[in-house]
């Protein structure tokens, strides 16, 4: 019985501790950079595709952005919006 309770318990902790992990990563994945500063709306349309897409490279930003251009067709419809809207901005303020 003693037995069961503790296996539940760190089945539990360990979720609870696999949850911050993942949101850990998806800030480290979706912080903003100087040459990779992705909007808002792209961090929160993009999360699920760059774990789903691109989690071997998290937490090197310009690696998941190369990803993500990279499985493109794979991305969500709203993912790939906003995507190509961000880095089109940031091509035309690159080349200013």
């Amino acid at each position: 019985m003693i037995t069961v309770f503790k296996t539940e318990v760190l089945g539990s902790g360990v979720r609870s501790i696999g949850v911050t992990l993942a949101f850990a990563a998806t800030v480290c994945v979706l912080s903003s950079t100087a040459s990779f500063a992705f909007s808002a709306e792209a961090q929160q349309m993009c999360s699920g595709d760059a774990f789903r897409l691109c989690s071997a490279e998290i937490p090197n930003i310009p690696r998941i952005t190369a990803c993500m251009v990279r499985n493109r067709p794979q991305l969500s419809s709203g993912c790939r919006v906003v995507l190509d809207r961000d880095l089109a901005a940031q091509r035309r303020a690159a080349a200013e």
